[in-house]
């Protein structure tokens, strides 16, 4: 039977649902003709404006109700496959309740909440390192009918269809280093005390980003021009850096996909597997940092160990590649 209808399912977060970019870009190119639908948190929505490869976006709050409610929309559209990036027991709970004829996830050993593997028809456990090839494999089993195999190696080419994004707030006229302080955990920060040293080292005027709930701590950091946005905005400024410093955060890997160069910092998380992804950015990463994922709200140990004096230099020797 003709796949006609395929569900995504990859709720959150930024850098997650830019991980999942390429995977979709392959599920719509294998089935050109299938209706393609993304169920997605509200926040990260507007990430997927555009999108050529994306028919639907669904946006799903994060509540019991909505869950239920959405579980009753989903089916009523009868998917024939559904695929789930996501990897938890909500989910694949949800995946489930759509009633797609083939529903893929990643196996037990894969998958981030090992229960939800047993609601699945088909799940695979990649061998990949990198979360973005991770994700690829699995768009390539659920894109193999019979015994056409999809390929996914290195030629394959790894596409990031993001938006434009639209300007917000103030940037140098010039030339700029543009960097989003905030990660998701305290432990992948950067200490804050750090940046105002940076931003007296470097060469460019250095541009910091955040919400407008981080406008006070970012306005602590001086001789940086501070920049609040939304996704539009943050966006808009990446793509108009000259390069980039960046955490192990979405505004990085929004980054990498936009091909900008620049220098990522890394501490207890894994830059195999969920570092910048294509090769723009170089990351930095003390020799004595343990990967333990351990969410603190302070800096992990490892970051506290890279110096201003030692990141400016890596930064600017990432605009001296740029500048030849």
């Amino acid at each position: 039977m003709e796949t006609q209808r395929i569900l995504v399912i990859r709720l959150s977060s930024m850098g997650d649902v830019i991980h999942t970019l390429p995977a979709v870009a392959l599920l719509k190119k294998r089935f050109p003709n299938a209706h393609l639908s993304w169920l997605i948190r509200p926040r990260w929505a507007p990430l997927l404006d555009a999108n050529p490869y994306v028919d639907n976006v669904i946006p799903l709050e994060r509540s019991l109700g909505a869950t239920i409610r959405a579980i009753g929309t989903l089916r009523q559209q009868h998917f024939d496959l559904a695929v789930d990036f996501q990897g938890l027991i909500q989910s694949a709970f949800i995946a489930k309740g759509a009633g797609a004829q083939r529903l893929f996830g990643f196996g037990r050993t894969s998958v981030r909440e090992k229960p939800a593997a047993g609601f699945y028809t088909n799940s695979i456990d990649p061998r990949a390192a990198h979360v973005v090839d991770k994700n690829m494999q699995l768009a390539a089993a659920a894109a193999t009918e019979g015994n056409a195999k999809v390929d996914v190696g290195c030629s394959v080419r790894r596409e990031f269809p993001l938006p434009p994004g639209q300007p917000e707030g103030s940037l140098p006229d010039g030339p700029f280093v543009f960097a989003s302080p905030f990660a998701g955990w305290g432990s992948k920060q950067w200490p804050l005390e750090y940046w105002s040293d940076l931003a007296a080292r470097l060469p460019l005027p250095l541009v910091v980003n955040g919400p407008a709930s981080s406008r006070e701590q970012l306005l602590a950091i001086k001789g940086a021009t501070v920049h609040l946005s939304g996704i539009p905005g943050l966006i808009d400024a990446t793509r108009r850096a000259t390069a980039v410093l960046g955490l192990d955060s979405g505004p990085l890997h929004l980054a990498a996909a936009l091909g900008k160069p620049g220098v990522a910092l890394f501490g207890p998380t894994d830059p195999a597997r969920n570092g910048p992804y294509g090769g723009s950015i170089r990351v930095l990463r003390d020799a004595l940092a343990v990967t333990n994922y351990h969410r603190t709200d302070a800096p992990d140990a490892s970051m506290r160990a890279l110096t201003p004096d030692v990141v400016s230099q890596a930064v600017e020797a990432a605009l001296e590649g740029t500048a030849a």
